[in-house]
């Protein structure tokens, strides 16, 4: 029995196209219900209501202030007076007896280095690039400033 082998980039493209033909359907049912007139109807007419009658509230109960009784208030005690502490004394500075200064050697002197001379490096010829001639441009050619207009040949 023969085998038929499909490749398999197939597939996604059938996927593409199938889900893409699907979507055409809805496309098209609206815009058949933007195109389409609807007709009139008449509006029904609505009967009068009554009108509503005023609702009158009764007044609100006047409700005297309440008062607050008075607390008595005790007399406070008053305040412990703290004991005094004398203050610390610092200790006397001690005196310290002023070290001589050192001296310091002599530093013996450097002889004296005689400067090197550079060795001279030999020159070398100049060396000169060949000059190449500029290339000259093609002249690129100016349009017209009035295009001629051709006469519309379709209906």
């Amino acid at each position: 029995m023969p085998y038929l082998r499909i490749p398999s980039f197939i597939l996604p493209i059938l996927i593409i196209t199938f889900s893409s033909v699907s979507d055409n359907f809805n496309l098209v049912g609206a815009r058949h219900l933007l195109e389409t007139t609807l007709p009139e109807i008449p509006k029904p007419e609505l009967p009068e209501l009554p009108p509503v009658p005023k609702v009158q509230l009764p007044p609100l109960p006047h409700l005297p202030k309440p008062e607050l009784p008075e607390i008595p208030m005790s007399e406070l005690p008053e305040k412990p007076e703290l004991p005094e502490i004398p203050k610390p004394e610092l200790p006397k500075k001690p005196e310290i007896p002023e070290l001589p200064k050192p001296e310091l050697s002599k530093v013996p002197e450097l002889p004296v280095i005689p400067k090197l001379e550079l060795p001279k490096v030999p020159e070398f010829p100049a060396f000169h690039l060949p000059e190449i001639p500029k290339p000259t441009l093609p002249a690129i050619p100016s349009l017209p400033k009035e295009i001629p207009s051709h006469p519309n040949t379709n209906p």
